[in-house]
């Protein structure tokens, strides 16, 4: 299955360094059930697609998480083991729901695995250091907010091969 994987520079220099993007759990985004009835489509890149919008924002708010870490969304496409995607996880009481597509990797993931690397370009770093800034509002109803938090999203991710992985970390 390919899931979507959110991170940052700084945790793709860390998955560089040690050859996995984590043990698991992991939380990353699919093309699930609940994404495609949520995304109403059955073509499977537009599926993909959502899956890999809904990455970028969760990297959006591991951004927001770490102040330290360069203002450039990244995603990891990775192809893993049906076995080990739990699809549509149950958040348990009290706990929102999950989006559409989120799934939990409860294994080993191996960058080795890696499909593609996805980054925000140099430009996108100021409308993705005000998007960090405005998720709060925009989670709180703020219409405002919410429109500096979609204007990250009109910054295309860049697609790299993984063998591009040095060079975005810096290696």
């Amino acid at each position: 299955m390919r899931v979507y994987v959110p991170l940052t520079l700084s945790g793709l220099t860390e998955a560089h360094k040690t050859g996995e993007l984590g043990s698991g759990p992991l939380v990353a985004y699919a093309v699930t059930p609940a994404l495609r009835e949520w995304y109403d489509s059955e073509d499977v890149e537009e599926l993909e697609y959502a899956a890999l919008g809904q990455a970028a924002l969760a990297s959006l708010r591991l951004l927001d998480a770490d102040r330290a870490a360069p203002r450039r969304r990244v995603v990891v496409a990775v192809d893993v083991a049906d076995r080990i995607v739990e699809a549509d996880p149950d958040p348990g009481p009290g706990n929102d729901a999950a989006d559409p597509g989120e799934v939990r990797v409860t294994g080993r993931v191996a960058l080795a695995k890696a499909a593609a690397v996805h980054v925000d370009a140099d430009g996108a770093e100021a409308a993705v250091e005000a998007a960090a800034e405005a998720l709060a509002a925009a989670d709180g109803g703020d219409g405002g907010a919410r429109s500096v938090v979609d204007g990250a999203e009109d910054h295309e991710l860049l697609w790299f091969a993984p063998q591009e992985i040095p060079h975005l970390v810096g290696s």
